[in-house]
């Protein structure tokens, strides 16, 4: 393949499948075929994907104990005018994978650094989540308990939904770190082996998920990604809340605007407004006609409905 698809004294981080080896764009099979090299997070996984695409680009190893010291002949390499691609076993690389240290030191040498996207564990899991809302981003919590614990802890005082990576050999001490540390009815997605054969997406209340676990040794095997969504609605500084805005709303506008407009101030769940909306203008002795034009909530406002 000719290298018109990619530029001199550039590297490209390109993102790559996940699981399904069909999933990767064609925007970065040209690239992955067009540059003088491609950095693998490990060279044997790897040659798997470029085999299956026909890509025959050098390959060598670039991962977490070696990028520091591999940086500046990469740096050289890139000066000489070669275009490098950088890869991570699965996904993007940079998020919860190898890549950021050297990309900031390409860009500190005034080398051009250019974004391939495609697959992500984070992006493909918030995509059937069904969260409304802002989203923080955890990675892969700390090994030792007292620090998992912590970073928990300090998620939490956000008040706003948060996603972490799991590996399976730490999801049961990670699943029991949740159990003591958030409300029980707290609803949890967890998804498993995404994009693959045995590929699983769950959604159960915090208290569950030690049952659910025990019920089948597979529930334990893979790679995860959990979802904890954010927690209900507090009483702020002010003491008013969600519901005082969505009362005052309620009285001069349609049920539709005001739960747009009340999620859009406060962050709260959607579900969660146009349940308290229904209920409000029950009280009020709504007709039929106001009650039609409501969109039903999602399946999302079940804790205990599986999501597929």
């Amino acid at each position: 393949m000719s290298n018109s698809s990619v530029d001199p004294s550039t590297l490209y981080v390109v993102a790559t499948p996940i699981g399904n080896l069909a999933d990767i764009t064609a925007r970065a099979c040209a690239v992955l075929a067009g540059v003088n090299a491609i950095l693998a997070e490990d060279t044997r996984v790897s040659a798997t994907l470029l085999r299956h695409h026909g890509i025959a680009t050098p390959v060598s190893a670039l991962h977490q104990h070696n990028e520091a010291r591999r940086g500046a002949r990469i740096v050289e390499r890139l000066a000489a005018g070669e275009s490098l691609a950088l890869i991570s076993d699965a996904g993007t690389p940079g998020i919860s994978d190898p890549g950021a240290h050297l990309v900031r030191e390409v860009r500190a040498a005034g080398h051009a650094v250019v974004p391939i996207p495609g697959p992500s564990a984070l992006t493909a899991v918030l995509s059937v989540a069904g969260i409304d809302g802002p989203v923080l981003f955890a990675g892969f919590l700390p090994a030792r308990a007292s620090a998992r614990q912590a970073s928990i802890k300090s998620f939490e005082s956000a008040r706003v939904a948060w996603v972490a990576y799991e590996s399976p050999h730490r999801l049961e001490a990670f699943v029991a770190d949740l159990v003591v540390s958030l409300e029980p009815t707290r609803p949890v997605i967890i998804a498993r082996e995404l994009t693959k054969r045995f590929e699983s997406v769950v959604r159960l209340p915090v208290a569950r998920l030690p049952e659910w676990l025990a019920a089948d040794p597979n529930h334990a095997r893979g790679e995860f990604v959990v979802v904890i969504e954010a927690p209900p609605i507090a009483l702020d500084e002010g003491g008013q809340t969600a519901w005082s805005l969505l009362d005052v709303l309620l009285e001069e506008l349609p049920l539709a605007q005001a739960v747009r407009l009340a999620q859009k101030v406060t962050g709260a769940r959607r579900n969660d407004l146009y349940a308290y909306a229904l209920q409000h203008q029950s009280a009020r002795g709504a007709g039929a006609e106001d009650a039609a034009a409501v969109v039903s909530p999602d399946p999302d406002a079940d804790p205990d409905a599986p999501q597929g």
